[in-house]
């Protein structure tokens, strides 16, 4: 562009001496040779302008298209980059949960072996208690001088002859206590989960009515008590179905007692064990409100 205007310059200059030389008084024959010079050199000049004008709009042109090449491998790369993040995210995300189900599955399996474990610990602890209680009724009566009849009672008001007491039937023990619980009959109701926890150790009841006298003492605020009948449901029944439930309120119950990182383990625990579960939500949602990351460093 500084050429273009150093000619039109030069053009504008040469035209001003045209008219300077006409205006002049000269003779004819010398004006008319420096006007043909004059006409010559603009004409020149001209032709020289034209050339680099065509010459520039090339090179315009040359460089307008290689810009737009440029923009276009740009874009061309954007969108690359763009489809490769893209799949890499996918990627991750299918290793993340596999990784996750991966976990899932080994919890769930350690959770089994785990209960297993604590059902063989107390059915020794049964097989003990039944062994006792066979080597005392097998142990010979001191002889006095009166025996006593067959169904008279013995030293504990219970008929010679007779076992211990009774267990309760399961079923209609565990539903009163239910109802119990329901209709805020706490005492009656810790009885009774009490009776079936005490007379059916094994059975899955047992776990469900462990929960239920963690909910009871939950409710009068024995947050330690509470806490530790949930533990008795995840420890030694991990697949009952009110595990999930017993691990959300162990955390609220340890939080309640000022064990805060305590209770934070035992709601990521509970995400990390049954991620699907409304329990889990809640967790989540407890954990967010407190403003706390859902997994741990």
């Amino acid at each position: 562009m500084q050429t273009v205007r150093a000619v039109r310059k030069s053009v504008m200059g040469a035209v001003l001496l045209a008219v300077v030389m006409f205006s002049a008084p000269k003779p004819a024959h010398a004006v008319s040779k420096e006007i043909i010079e004059l006409q010559t050199q603009v004409s020149q000049l001209l032709d020289m302008m034209q050339r680099m004008q065509s010459t520039m709009d090339a090179k315009f042109g040359v460089l307008q298209n290689l810009a737009q090449q440029t923009a276009d491998q740009a874009n061309q790369m954007n969108a690359a980059v763009n489809k490769l993040d893209q799949r890499l995210n996918q990627q991750n995300e299918a290793n993340t949960a596999k990784l996750d189900g991966v976990s899932g599955q080994m919890q769930s399996l350690n959770d089994s072996v785990d209960e297993l474990k604590s059902r063989i610990a107390k059915l020794d602890k049964s097989v003990q208690e039944m062994q006792n209680q066979l080597q005392t009724m097998q142990q010979p009566a001191a002889p006095t001088g009166n025996q006593p009849g067959p169904n008279a009672p013995g030293p504990n008001n219970v008929p010679n002859g007779q076992g211990l007491n009774a267990a309760p039937p399961l079923q209609d023990t565990f539903q009163a206590g239910l109802r119990d619980f329901n209709a805020a009959r706490y005492s009656l109701a810790a009885g009774e989960f009490q009776d079936v926890v005490h007379y059916y150790p094994l059975d899955d009841l047992a776990g469900t009515s462990d929960f239920y006298l963690g909910e009871i003492a939950y409710q009068q605020q024995n947050f330690q008590d509470a806490v530790n009948q949930y533990n008795a449901v995840l420890e030694g029944f991990s697949g009952n179905k009110m595990a999930p439930a017993a691990q959300l309120h162990k955390g609220m119950a340890l939080m309640a007692l000022n064990k805060r990182d305590a209770g934070i383990h035992e709601l990521r625990t509970l995400i990390q064990r049954h991620p699907q579960t409304p329990e889990a939500q809640k967790a989540r949602t407890k954990l967010n409100g407190m403003g706390v990351k859902i997994t741990g460093k």
